[in-house]
């Protein structure tokens, strides 16, 4: 379906330009995005080449288990389906701790490895489990309290302040993260509820 809408949208555009006379614009636009896909790429390898190897260092040296302790009444309450001391808690914890330090590109390679481990755990592995549906809702949600991608493109921009935003960052992403949450619990009751019927 996805795929449709997508074709949809590149037809409409080249015909577009071919109405104004402007074909011109679509192929140079072609090859720009391919520079540009080629380039994210390599950083993304290299962001995840770094971080997964820190998560596997972390492992090692027990941190993981460590910190999977500490927050283990939270993610017992969050993820019932995922097994105390599996590897997919520690990749969800380090992932929302990157989040909540405002650090995106590092958040992807955890998220990226938590969905690969709890995917090994699913028994329907053509539909997402519980855990992937409420680590998807907190990961686009997670609470922010140090959005650093921010305040740097706020530095590069010469903001009298561009530590201002941290406040408001913190109330919108924690209200965020409750509606997210709830909405996923609220979801998931309904969801097994008509299963069952």
């Amino acid at each position: 379906m996805l795929n449709a809408v997508w074709l949809g949208m590149l037809l409409i555009g080249i015909a577009v330009a071919a109405v104004n006379g402007r074909v011109e614009v679509v192929s140079q636009a072609a090859l720009n995005s391919s520079q540009a896909a080629v380039t994210i790429c390599l950083e993304l390898v290299g962001i995840m080449t770094m971080w997964l190897g820190l998560l596997k260092i972390a492992e090692k040296s027990g941190l993981v288990e460590l910190l999977a302790r500490a927050v283990k009444p939270i993610t017992n309450l969050l993820f019932p389906s995922i097994p105390s001391g599996h590897p997919a808690l520690g990749a969800i914890i380090m992932n929302i701790s990157a989040n909540i330090l405002g650090l995106g590109n590092a958040a992807t390679p955890f998220g990226l490895k938590a969905m690969e481990e709890m995917q090994a755990l699913n028994r329907r592995s053509e539909t997402a489990s519980d855990a992937m549906c409420t680590f998807l809702a907190i990961n686009t949600s997670c609470i922010t309290l140090i959005p650093a991608t921010i305040i740097g493109v706020r530095v590069g921009a010469n903001s009298a302040n561009p530590t201002e935003i941290v406040g408001p960052t913190i109330l919108a992403t924690a209200c965020a993260m409750v509606v997210a949450i709830t909405a996923d619990a609220i979801l998931r009751h309904f969801y097994h509820r008509r299963r069952r019927y």
